[in-house]
C-alpha cells in the first residue's frame, strides 16, 4: 500500500512537471525531481523509465550531476518566461499584489536559471570514433 502511495505522489509530480514546462509559474525541475524520489520508493521500474528512458531522464540526470543546462535552452526559457509574465502582468493580472508576485516569481526563477552553469556543446565524435550509445548515453 505504501509503495502504491509513492506511485500516485510521483506520478502527481510527474504531471505537475509536465505543466511546469507549459505554465511559466510553475516549476518544472523540483517537481520532475520529486517524481524520481517518489519513483524511487515506490518502483524501481517507474524510476528507471522517468530517469533512463523518459523524454525527461537526460535533463533529470544533467541537473542530478551538476552537469548545468545548456545555454540556448536557458535563453528561450527566460525568454518564453518573460514574455508569459509580462503579458499576465500587462493583460490579465488586476491587481497589483499579483503583478508583484508573478513579477517576483520571474526574477526568482531569473536568478536561479543565472546561477546554474552552462553545459557545454558535446565535443564532436572524431572520425572513426562515433559517439557510444548505451544504456546511460542515450
Amino acid at each position: 500500500m505504501v509503495k502504491q502511495l509513492w506511485i500516485i505522489a510521483g506520478t502527481i509530480c510527474l504531471g505537475l512537471g509536465i505543466l511546469g514546462i507549459l505554465l511559466p509559474v510553475l516549476p518544472t525541475t523540483p517537481f520532475l525531481l520529486l517524481a524520481a524520489f517518489c519513483y524511487g520508493r515506490g518502483s524501481m521500474g517507474f524510476y528507471q523509465w522517468l530517469v533512463y528512458r523518459s523524454p525527461f531522464g537526460t535533463y533529470i540526470r544533467d541537473y542530478r550531476e551538476g552537469k548545468g543546462i545548456p545555454l540556448r535552452q536557458k535563453l528561450l526559457t527566460l525568454m518564453l518566461l518573460w514574455l508569459s509574465i509580462g503579458f499576465a502582468i500587462g493583460f490579465v493580472a488586476e491587481s497589483w499584489w499579483l503583478r508583484v508576485l508573478l513579477f517576483a516569481i520571474a526574477t526568482g526563477v531569473t536568478i536561479h536559471l543565472a546561477r546554474v552553469k552552462n553545459r557545454q556543446p558535446e565535443e564532436a565524435a572524431l572520425p572513426g570514433n562515433p559517439p557510444q550509445k548505451g544504456f546511460l548515453n542515450d
